[in-house]
């Protein structure tokens, strides 16, 4: 009885997991535009970093405040480096790229996590091979990157920092997903984003420290594109937006939950046309066009396979 109890439950925990990482994703597509809009506004890389995350911490203490440490150093290690890959390294290298290239090319290049995340559960664990369709899927996303790099300007003019950092921050958010999956069977979500929030927090002040303030620091957070756009960074895109990838990551896996990063870029390319009056080239849309392809054409080739393999076992 307890075994057909937990079949019938997979189906709409896996179900719940789909739709909690469309919409974290969704979320975070339109991040790269308000992190863009307070960059415009004077306000440091670090600083939108930090302000977002006080706000997420502030409401996610009001929730997930009775236990303040996890059962073992390892797993608070765990945590903290949680913290700093989805956290203070992610986001500085992220918002620091929005002020050399698009926040598109950004949300794009971001968005090769997926491939990231396949080949290092491949390298770590021996049982999760990349199939034939995940090799030919990344070839097509790689060549999608190549078309967004040239994106920013119809010049082709290439501009490395940006991208370098938009790829850093891919790899850091990968190396999360595989933590997270480790460690997310032990705790609630509400612990795990809090301390995430907390060691993120911690690990971004020495950037701090060395970042200018502008003098008029006080007057920017009054304006109310900033107000709105913090509000919204703090409360959806961190707050709501991380539980949802926890829950994501703990029923659907790491591998399937990171897929729905290519989504994002989407998101980001609609919102930054209207918001932003970043130019949607012909290239761009390629860029697109062979990311998510990529992502489709990998995911089927590879059920293909596994059912031809599994009706040859069965004849």
């Amino acid at each position: 009885m307890k075994n057909n109890k937990l079949r019938t439950r997979k189906p709409g925990l896996a179900m719940l997991g789909h739709l909690a990482a469309l919409l974290a994703v969704a979320m975070w597509g339109y991040s790269f535009v308000s992190s863009k809009v307070l960059l415009d506004n004077g306000l440091g890389p670090v600083q939108v970093y930090v302000l977002r995350f006080v706000i997420a911490y502030a409401v996610v203490l009001c929730i997930s405040h009775k236990r303040l440490f996890s059962a073992s150093w390892t797993d608070e290690f765990l945590l903290m480096l949680c913290g700093m890959t989805s956290g203070s390294l992610y986001f500085i290298a992220e918002n620091t790229a929005l002020q050399y290239t698009l926040a598109t090319n950004v949300s794009l290049l971001t968005s090769m996590s997926p491939l990231i995340t396949a080949i290092f559960l491949a390298i770590l664990y021996k049982q999760e091979k990349l199939g034939i369709g995940t090799w030919f899927g990344s070839f097509l996303a790689v060549l999608g990157v190549a078309c967004v790099v040239f994106n920013s300007s119809t010049n082709f003019e290439i501009r490395p920092l940006g991208d370098i950092l938009s790829l850093a921050a891919a790899v850091s958010w990968a190396v999360y997903s595989l933590i997270l999956r480790k460690i997310s069977a032990g705790y609630d979500v509400w612990f795990i984003s809090r301390k995430t929030f907390a060691y993120g927090l911690l690990t971004s002040l020495p950037f701090l420290a060395f970042e200018n303030w502008p003098s008029d620091f006080g007057q920017i957070l009054c304006r109310g594109d900033v107000i709105g756009n913090l509000l919204f960074l703090g409360l959806g895109a961190s707050t709501i937006a991380y539980v949802m990838w926890a829950v994501s990551i703990r029923n659907i896996g790491a591998l399937k939950s990171n897929n729905y990063m290519y989504f994002q870029s989407i998101v980001t390319l609609v919102v930054s046309y209207f918001v932003l009056g970043e130019p949607i080239t012909a290239i761009g849309i390629a860029g697109i066009a062979l990311i998510v392809g990529g992502l489709w054409v990998g995911d089927n080739i590879n059920r293909i396979i596994e059912n031809r393999r599994n009706k040859v076992n069965r004849g």
